[in-house]
């Protein structure tokens, strides 16, 4: 394993970086609670540990070099984000309506499918899988066997992502008086649907890498 921490300074801010795990993440942790945050952090991680598990054994190098198999992810991942962000809008044009029908059994319902929502979204996006491929071999020396290098990477990766989404988390929580106004929760709902329908757009135009 080489320069590892500047393999960790580099994942930090991608982890920060924004993308469609920021947005749903977002939008469950202000909707929902802190339940609903930690449940989407971790679907997110499991998809994660299924990238790492997947980058070890080389099934992303077949994802990388199919064209078949990377479009159909790519148009699987597209269509459920841009999924999650009609609904969002949905949600946004009957929020009237819905408040008052059933608020605890609709709560229940949201935190629920946080862990779904995250587990999918990271999932289902063939670009992390490539993005494990490509850029943790960076740090491994190929002289060495590669299975636990790749492995502490992985899980250094997951680690950071934890700590930052608990971090997030936190902040949101904290000015969740404001944030979780009706306007506000509006706002939000109308701005994270729209950014999830333009995440999935972007997806089903990205062109497989050869």
């Amino acid at each position: 394993m080489e320069n590892f921490y500047l393999f960790v300074i580099t994942c930090i801010f991608l982890v920060i970086l924004p993308g469609p795990d920021t947005a749903i993440m977002t939008k469950n942790t202000l909707t929902v609670g802190k339940q609903g945050g930690f449940k989407t952090m971790l679907g997110i991680c499991c998809a994660l540990s299924i990238h790492t598990f997947t980058a070890i054994v080389g099934l992303s190098a077949i994802i990388a070099k199919s064209a078949l198999l990377f479009s159909i992810f790519k148009y699987i991942g597209s269509v459920y984000l841009i999924y999650l962000g009609i609904k969002s809008l949905w949600t946004l044009r009957n929020k009237n309506t819905t408040e008052t029908i059933e608020p605890i059994a609709k709560s229940k319902y949201k935190n629920e499918s946080s862990f779904k929502q995250g587990f999918l979204t990271n999932l289902l996006n063939p670009k992390i899988a490539v993005f494990f491929l490509t850029f943790l071999p960076q740090f491994v020396n190929h002289e060495s066997h590669t299975f636990m290098p790749f492995l502490i990477l992985g899980i250094t990766y997951i680690v950071l992502t934890v700590v930052w989404y608990l971090f997030y988390i936190f902040l949101l929580n904290q000015i969740s008086s404001f944030m979780k106004k009706p306007k506000t929760q509006k706002v939000i709902e109308g701005i994270t649907g729209t950014i999830l329908i333009g995440f999935g757009i972007k997806l089903a135009l990205e062109k497989a890498r050869t």
